[in-house]
């Protein structure tokens, strides 16, 4: 009888070492989770409290779902209502680092060159914040960025091909005015892509004016080293205005924005050639932060 007997109690045994540990994991992923909000208010107590511009990526972290939407001219005369943005959700994972889940824009084109259908899907950035500080303690703050995007998009919109884009941006306030910038690499899997690679430089100069209003003016730059435009620069300048932010009870506030663009350097692109791009065009946000 023993051995059943002593059989049983080392099933027990097992058993509740068993349990526990697999209750351990979860005990601390739950742990984890009740304390993402005290995380996010810990990190962005860290950092200067500016809105995020309208085209220049921010180099804050922030915890929000954001919606863009816009309609542009191109070159050629095509016109391109773009619905979504390459925007969604973001998250604070961690005391210095930000997880951007984007979806695809759904793109419609009217003119010479009709299509619709989806854009790429920038599914991933990865933010890590390398310093900073609040507007009290020198009210500044540098951060690494690194996006991938799949080539998931209908044929007119797609690059065809995988593509990461490191970049580093940094921002400084003064008082009530602030800028922001930031300067990335676009990198094809594929080298024979017709897009190629391509720098992007983007700055925004914001102002706040009490109690909602956040002006600004933004100054965007792309130069091709190489594909279809190799050796080609455009520069975008684009007025705006922000609103926000408004508190919707608990954590929730909503934000707005609208900007209009205007290519400097429209000509470079309208070669028959190449594939025509912005010429000009309104961008609005909303975005609902928690």
């Amino acid at each position: 009888m023993r051995s059943p007997v002593r059989a049983a109690l080392v099933a027990l045994l097992f058993a509740a070492v068993s349990a526990a540990a697999r209750a351990e994991p979860q005990t601390a992923i739950g742990d984890w989770l009740d304390g993402w909000f005290d995380r996010v208010d810990a990190a962005q107590s860290s950092e200067p409290g500016w809105l995020a511009p309208m085209l220049t990526p921010t180099p804050r972290l922030d915890e929000k779902f954001r919606y863009d939407q816009g309609f542009f001219r191109q070159g050629n005369g095509d016109t391109l209502a773009q619905f979504g943005g390459g925007k969604g959700l973001a998250l604070i994972s961690g005391p210095t680092t930000e997880l951007q889940l984007y979806l695809p824009s759904y793109l419609r084109r009217d003119g010479p060159t009709p299509a619709q259908g989806w854009g790429d899907w920038p599914f991933l950035t990865v933010k890590q914040r390398l310093m900073s500080a609040p507007a009290d303690a020198g009210d500044y703050v540098v951060t690494a960025f690194l996006g991938l995007q799949a080539p998931s998009g209908a044929a007119p919109f797609s690059a065809n091909t995988w593509t990461a884009t490191p970049a580093i941006g940094g921002g400084k306030g003064w008082g009530d005015l602030d800028v922001q910038g930031t300067v990335g690499l676009s990198l094809p899997a594929d080298a024979a892509a017709p897009n190629g690679s391509f720098l992007t430089a983007a700055a925004a100069l914001q102002y706040f004016l009490a109690p909602v209003f956040w002006p600004e003016v933004e100054l965007g730059v792309t130069h091709w080293l190489d594909g279809l435009r190799g050796g080609r620069t455009q520069t975008v300048l684009a007025p705006g205005l922000l609103l926000g932010r408004f508190p919707l009870g608990g954590r929730l506030r909503a934000s707005f924005g609208v900007a209009y663009e205007a290519a400097l350097t429209p000509k470079l692109v309208r070669s028959p050639a190449l594939t025509p791009q912005f010429d000009h065009g309104w961008l609005g946000s909303a975005r609902l932060s928690f």
